[in-house]
């Protein structure tokens, strides 16, 4: 039988049509096998893609009052008092936002309050089991020769740190400071350099000691502002110690000795914390009060009397708590929003705080509460819980009253091989 030969083209374009026709498989293999190496090369590569940022809003709290939810205006907040003292500040204990303050960061002279480092440094000893409170203290000649105000205690003798401690904090004695500063580190010296080295940790950036009580010297400062950041951090890190600042008297060698802090019996919601004085640092108070759920820290440095300073405490701790309210937005490891996660094992990651969030704002103006995060765009994994993946942003209208690192709730590994390609590919479209 004779064989058949195929028809020829009856045209160029036929032929064309024919050739493509027969090549067809062999080039989509090529083009395919281009773009997987391609995108396999992407996912390989150690470079991401540009990494930008976008703000997200982050949901709040029903903060909202009755008063604002009705559409009023919310009420004026009045400058605050004008008051007798070189520097002050008001500061809220659980949000440390600053209500008001004057030359709050000019270096003043501390005086007694210097004390207040002492106690901390003490406390610490103590927390660390370093000392104890039944630990007998034997009374050197240096602690025995401070001048001025004096718990009374004699060379030689041995007296015990808890009544120490309140001859220290409760009389103010310059007497029993040294002597726990001597127990604590062996020589006054050597405490004083430990002294500085907690004002570095707890961020007193222009704070500068040279004695344990307070005693004048050129190079021994503060702020107060720096003052009213170790209030707040002796009061959260030892409340158990904290009673002694409203303790209003004790008795040492047959000498009863009031408190100096006179706020103590004319306010009842005032429960510490410390006086000083001396001819040039003027007559100083530390203030802290509680009343209905709210803790205020008012610092007053160089007054001209022990009533200017106790009047001016008096009302910076009055206009705090007559026009500001505290409200807690967020607990402690709470999620705050959640985002989308690239090539991880994931898609999705609640990110939360790792602390309790505290915002003091004018009476009347919760509806001017907003938060907003900002996070990486686009966020990659691999994401660990001890690493901040973002920033969370408290606003009180158009000001910034806070930012907070934000957290991954829970670890998100990196994907594996085809999930990272998968996430290339919709990057790259997207």
């Amino acid at each position: 039988m004779r064989r058949m030969r195929p028809a020829a083209p009856s045209s160029r374009l036929e032929s064309m049509a024919v050739t493509m026709h027969a090549s067809k498989p062999a080039t989509l293999l090529k083009i395919t096998a281009s773009l997987v190496l391609a995108l396999s090369l992407v996912a390989c590569s150690d470079s991401d893609p540009p990494v930008g940022e976008r703000a997200i809003a982050a949901p709040l709290p029903d903060v909202t009052t009755l008063s604002n939810a009705s559409g009023t205006k919310p009420p004026p907040i009045p400058a605050p008092p004008q008051v007798q003292a070189r520097g002050y500040i008001l500061m809220d204990y659980t949000s440390n936002q600053v209500l008001a303050a004057t030359n709050e960061n000019e270096r003043l002279e501390p005086a007694s309050l210097t004390k207040l480092m002492t106690a901390y440094a003490v406390f610490h000893a103590l927390k660390d089991g370093r000392i104890k409170m039944t630990d007998m203290v034997t009374i050197s000649p240096h602690a025995r020769s401070q001048e001025g105000s004096r718990m009374f205690v004699d060379v030689g003798t041995q007296v015990s740190v808890e009544n120490l401690i309140q001859g220290m904090i409760v009389q103010s004695g310059n007497d029993a400071t040294v002597a726990l500063a001597e127990h604590v580190a062996g020589s006054e010296p050597v405490f004083v350099d430990l002294m500085n080295q907690y004002a570095q940790q707890l961020g007193m950036v222009s704070t500068r000691f040279q004695n344990s009580p307070g005693m004048p010297h050129p190079e021994h400062y503060t702020t107060a502002r720096d003052i009213a950041v170790l209030s707040t951090a002796l009061i959260k890190e030892y409340p158990d110690n904290y009673k002694w600042y409203s303790q209003r008297e004790f008795t040492w060698n047959k000498i009863t000795q009031p408190n100096r802090n006179g706020l103590l019996y004319r306010d009842p919601s005032v429960d510490g914390l410390k006086t000083g004085h001396t001819e040039s640092a003027g007559y100083c108070l530390v203030s802290s009060a509680h009343r209905d759920g709210m803790r205020l820290v008012s610092v007053v440095m160089g007054s001209p009397t022990i009533r200017a300073r106790e009047d001016a405490s008096s009302a910076l701790l009055n206009y705090g708590f007559n026009f500001y309210q505290t409200r807690k937005l967020y607990a402690n490891k709470a999620p705050v929003m959640t985002v989308k996660v690239w090539k991880g094992e994931l898609d999705d990651v609640p990110l939360g705080v790792v602390q309790e969030i505290y915002a003091t704002i004018p009476r009347g103006q919760e509806n001017l509460l907003s938060a907003a995060a900002d996070v990486p765009d686009p966020l990659f994994a691999p994401l660990s819980a001890g690493k901040p993946a973002g920033q969370l942003r408290v606003t009180l209208g158009d000001k910034v009253i806070g930012t907070y690192p934000l957290h991954p709730m829970q670890e998100v590994p990196e994907a594996g091989f085809f999930g990272r390609l998968t996430d290339d590919v919709k990057l790259w479209m997207k």
